[in-house]
């Protein structure tokens, strides 16, 4: 099998095995001819290619530029790939620092080797429940490389993931073509958020980092929080010692600091999806016909989840968040559209600091007071 970057399967994380982990459980997708599968990537494609002029028009965002960014129709080991790729770029520092910190203990050496195997499993475990239920993403981090070739700064491929689409197009019992075109527009915006906005990787690139670099590079301490983390969401802590409110895995682990820019990044990523969902809304009526029906469908199936397990999964995930960030970012972006129109909207990707905070998302009055009224004073 061919390693992810290099020496994937030294150090903290066995990317290797995460990659065959995930390949061995993943779920088959929905049974589908040779001929339908050509057919299913060659409308995508199409779809992904009308998406960008509507997506444009409607954003008023990059107009007249012809972005190069790759469109890939991959499988769910495709995508699996892909996120490894893109984890393993990110976690490198972080993972360097914790390697370090081990290398000069007793032992180091052959604990890093079985942790990396076992984080490896962990990882490749997490990825193939993900890989089923995705349907597109825009992947932004992982280095270029001939399976993940990028735009001509050297990062950002738009995936589709065609048998998730398939399955969900077939679960909810909508037309096909016109579900297609749909979740191509959610994902066309994503893809346009980050062509049209240079400084808008970087800087998600820095918060993340900076977030990663308030992680303790203790290996002990850091499995010690995971673990005081998994009981607590297992239920089988102390009655006395369970006071965090029923938070997700991903807030159990935090600093303080971590917190702060945790909330930062959560305002991001609710005004990224909340766009995707508004401009999909938007451009939906006019070239969707049946977008009432698969909007009202497919609402119903983010909210209920697929099943118990799936519930449980995602809150343990804070995924629940997630699908809060669609609801509070495109109610944010309807109302300052509301009030200033589109063009006083865009203004929220002049630089960093006109991105909305995390109580600005719930008050988008605040926001449209703080930079418009500071842009016309």
């Amino acid at each position: 099998m061919t390693s992810i970057g290099g020496a994937a399967s030294s150090g903290m994380v066995d990317w290797n095995l995460a990659v065959a982990t995930a390949t061995r459980l993943v779920r088959p997708g929905p049974e589908v001819s040779r001929d339908e599968a050509r057919t299913i990537v060659a409308e995508l494609r199409r779809h992904a290619k009308a998406s960008e002029e509507h997506v444009r028009g409607f954003t008023r965002m990059g107009t007249g530029d012809v972005h190069d960014t790759p469109v890939l129709v991959v499988d769910r080991p495709g995508w699996v790939k892909a996120n490894v790729a893109g984890f393993r770029e990110l976690l490198k520092p972080l993972l360097d620092k914790m390697q370090e910190r081990r290398a000069g203990s007793p032992g180091g050496a052959v604990l890093g080797a079985v942790g990396g195997k076992v984080t490896g499993v962990e990882l490749g475990m997490l990825l193939s429940f993900l890989s089923s239920r995705v349907l597109g993403q825009y992947e932004t981090f992982a280095p270029a490389s001939r399976d993940l070739p990028a735009d001509a700064n050297g990062g950002g491929r738009l995936l589709l993931v065609a048998p998730n689409i398939v399955h969900v197009e077939r679960e909810l019992e909508v037309k096909p073509h016109d579900f297609r075109l749909w979740v191509c527009l959610h994902e066309e915006t994503h893809r346009t958020q980050f062509s049209a906005v240079p400084w808008l990787r970087a800087h998600l690139e820095g918060e993340i980092q900076s977030f990663l670099s308030e992680t303790d590079v203790d290996p002990m301490t850091v499995l010690e929080r995971i673990r005081d983390a998994a009981q607590s969401l297992a239920g089988s802590r102390p009655e006395a010692e369970e006071d965090d409110g029923g938070r997700s895995f991903v807030e159990l682990v935090q600093t303080p600091a971590q917190r702060e820019i945790l909330g930062r990044l959560t305002a991001v990523m609710s005004l990224l999806e909340g766009h995707a969902d508004f401009v999909m809304d938007g451009v939906g009526p006019a070239v969707v016909p049946t977008v009432a029906e698969i909007r009202e469908k497919f609402q119903q199936r983010r909210a209920k989840g697929a099943s118990r397990l799936d519930m449980t999964l995602r809150k343990l995930l804070g995924l629940d968040a997630k699908l809060r960030q669609y609801r509070d970012g495109e109610r944010f972006v309807r109302a300052v559209v509301d009030q200033v129109g589109m063009d006083g909207f865009n203004r929220v990707w002049t630089s960093p600091n006109t991105l909305p905070t995390k109580s600005e998302i719930a008050k988008p009055a605040d926001w449209v007071a703080r930079v418009h009224r500071k842009a016309e004073s």
